[in-house]
């Protein structure tokens, strides 16, 4: 039986014409259909193109009136970082990861969906690599997406990794799931979904608007894909999303820019908290959306969004 080393193997070429996706474990990933990414190369030193499909029917991240859930783009960026972490850079896996942050601008006609899933290929750069006792520590990340051999959109994200032993150090014992109750959803259509299990905003109370409480389902199978001590990274960006739709009320509205910083964990036994606020930005209608989530008064995340409202 194959044994799991420390060091993860290299990406070998497919036969012609055949296609499929990184192993799961390297994205961080218990179902292997929540996996985006379906290979990698590398291009220079430290640079690497890496291949993603979007499909054309997701259990959460569905099209909408002709365009792809820019949420695909965005934890596709996300995978990239532990792809490369571990298939690269040696992590072992059962490290832990923090997104630091990531910022994300696309071009509406990235997002286009089509008559066969969407595939497009990830130009990503490491730098800013930081190791430590042997191991990579931290690293940041710029990637330029193409798509039909056009650049369509660019990120950047930042993370850090810690071993088992440090992490227990600093987190000690958490739940992996959450006692407290939800509050009722926000109305589905309000926040762009069909489903009230896809809405991570609760109602507002009376006289708070621009505030909800977050909703924390940690059997959801998709937020939650497997158990975590915390509240993911992308949740907390669906939330934001979720929140700049609901405040500008322009749920249809299309996501082209996002940049978000992450303070702190968001832990599962307190309530958390999240605010928006919206205001003109540019000269194409666009509105940016600052939204803030925080739990026993302090920050735990940051982002702006820039939507685009879609003539219906």
């Amino acid at each position: 039986m194959p044994q799991i080393t420390d060091r993860a193997p290299r990406a070998k070429p497919l036969l012609p014409g055949l296609t499929t996706t990184v192993p799961r474990e390297y994205v961080h990933r218990a179902a292997v259909s929540e996996v985006l990414l379906t290979g990698w190369e590398q291009t220079e030193l430290d640079g690497f193109s890496v291949r993603a499909q979007w499909p054309r029917c997701h259990a959460l991240f569905a099209p909408d009136e002709g365009y792809q859930d820019p949420m695909l783009l965005i934890e596709s960026v996300r995978q990239i970082g532990s792809l490369l972490a571990h298939a690269e850079f040696d992590v072992p896996f059962g490290y832990q990861f923090l997104m630091s942050d990531m910022s994300v601008t696309t071009e509406p006609e990235l997002l286009v969906a089509d008559a066969v899933p969407t595939d497009v290929e990830m130009h990503t750069v490491c730098r800013d690599v930081v190791r430590g006792a042997g191991r990579l520590r931290e690293m940041r990340y710029d990637v330029t997406v193409l798509r039909e051999n056009g650049a369509r959109a660019t990120a950047t994200a930042a993370f850090r990794c810690m071993s088992p032993a440090v992490y227990r150090r600093m987190r000690g014992e958490r739940p992996t799931t959450t006692g407290h109750t939800p509050p009722p959803a926000l109305d589905p259509a309000a926040v762009g979904h069909t489903s009230a299990r896809h809405v991570v905003l609760g109602e507002p109370a009376p006289g708070t608007r621009g505030r909800w409480e977050l909703r924390v389902d940690t059997a959801h199978p998709t937020y939650f894909d497997h158990p975590v001590d915390h509240i993911p990274g992308m949740f907390l960006l669906e939330a934001a999303r979720q929140a700049a739709h609901a405040r500008a009320g322009v749920p249809g509205a299309l996501l082209l820019g996002l940049r978000s910083e992450f303070v702190r964990y968001a832990e599962l036994d307190a309530p958390c908290w999240i605010t928006a606020d919206p205001e003109p930005y540019g000269s194409a209608g666009d509105l940016l959306v600052r939204v803030c989530g925080s739990q026993r008064q302090e920050t735990v995340f940051t982002a702006e969004l820039v939507l685009r409202p879609r003539v219906r």
